[in-house]
């Protein structure tokens, strides 16, 4: 059966989920709502912005006149450390648990106008390094058992602001997506007593057709099982379960595939591409997480055109996921992409 010519059912082993892929749906019409085009052409500096520099936020603190990146604590954390963690339940049918964490907001660059992207590479580097401070720092806090840096880009991802930033969210809890993941990798290295995503790593190479980006140190893939339209995975060479882990030169390795994607994005519909994008990497509870892989995702909802956006609704919401474009057929896409830029070529 031809994978690119029929519906089949795909499996996820980082999850254990499944999806359907319908490639015979791509023609479709579509006569649903369509995102307009927000590439504005922003200033370098708004002074109504509250993450450029020097300007005031929205908790009413104001940000120092910052010349590289920036990490302060949301205004409206979603998890704050004072939390009780008291439980309440009624029988085995209501329970609730107070859950203690930290929210931190890190912008990218003094520069409102930029994106990784668009970023120079020792920039990147410098957020690389910014990342594994964190996720040191705030990892070794005696109640965060769980940090989870990511980035919504764009305002089809809920973005309220286009300045260049992540959100770095830590927790008591190990939140129910990376638990997934940990219990099927935990599962897979006692069973095969190898790891489950160096080994799909190889199977990958060994293919090639869902490769997008690689480097020394470091491969982009279009997951097998991938649900996003153009849906990839950033995946080191060698094992390592964090970031930290990571040598200089690998830090350089990780900007340069980070650069290469986001331009690929940005390439295809010649316009700033929306995604949602994260980390995965080891727990910080003080164990030895031998079975982790460090990881990252990437969720674009960019569909067949720069307007058409992917939705989770109907069927994928009350069944499971399921996408029309085949992963070999995304990651064919990405490939074709340039290296630069297309605001640079027109330049």
């Amino acid at each position: 059966m031809p994978l690119s010519e029929h519906q089949h059912r795909r499996f996820n082993i980082l999850t254990g989920d499944w999806i359907l892929v319908s490639p015979q749906r791509v023609q479709r019409p579509w006569l649903g709502q369509k995102e307009p085009i927000t590439d504005k052409g922003l200033p370098e500096y708004d002074p109504l912005c509250y993450l450029c520099p020097g300007n005031e936020r929205a908790g009413g603190d104001r940000n120092p006149k910052y010349a590289s990146t920036f990490l302060f604590e949301n205004d409206f954390s979603a998890l704050l450390p004072d939390t009780s963690f008291q439980e309440i339940s009624s029988g085995d049918l209501l329970f609730a648990r107070g859950e203690r964490g930290r929210c931190d907001v890190m912008c990218f660059s003094p520069r409102h106008d930029l994106t990784l992207a668009e970023m120079d590479k020792e920039s990147i580097q410098l957020v690389i390094r910014a990342w594994s401070d964190e996720y040191v720092k705030t990892g070794g806090l005696p109640y965060i058992n769980h940090v989870q840096i990511f980035e919504n880009k764009g305002e089809a991802m809920g973005c309220s602001n286009p300045h260049p930033h992540c959100q770095i969210w830590a927790q008591e809890s190990i939140p129910a997506g990376p638990a997934r993941e940990i219990a099927r990798m935990t599962e897979y290295m006692q069973r095969k007593d190898s790891c489950l995503l160096c080994d799909y790593l190889s199977v990958e190479m060994k293919e090639g057709a869902r490769l997008v980006v690689e480097n020394d140190d470091f491969i982009v893939l279009t997951p097998f099982w991938a649900v996003w339209p153009f849906e990839t995975m950033i995946l080191p060479r060698r094992h390592m379960a964090s970031i930290n882990e990571m040598t200089v030169s690998e830090q350089a390795s990780f900007a340069d595939v980070l650069k290469r994607l986001t331009t690929r994005y940005d390439n295809i519909f010649m316009t700033s591409f929306p995604y949602s994008s994260g980390i995965h990497q080891a727990p910080t509870d003080g164990s030895h997480h031998q079975e982790y892989h460090f990881h990252m995702h990437f969720y674009p909802p960019l569909l067949r055109s720069h307007v058409v956006r992917k939705f989770m609704v109907g069927y994928e919401m009350l069944a499971e996921a399921q996408r029309d474009i085949t992963a070999e057929s995304a990651a064919e896409t990405l490939r074709r992409q340039s290296d630069i830029h297309y605001k640079a070529r027109a330049l």
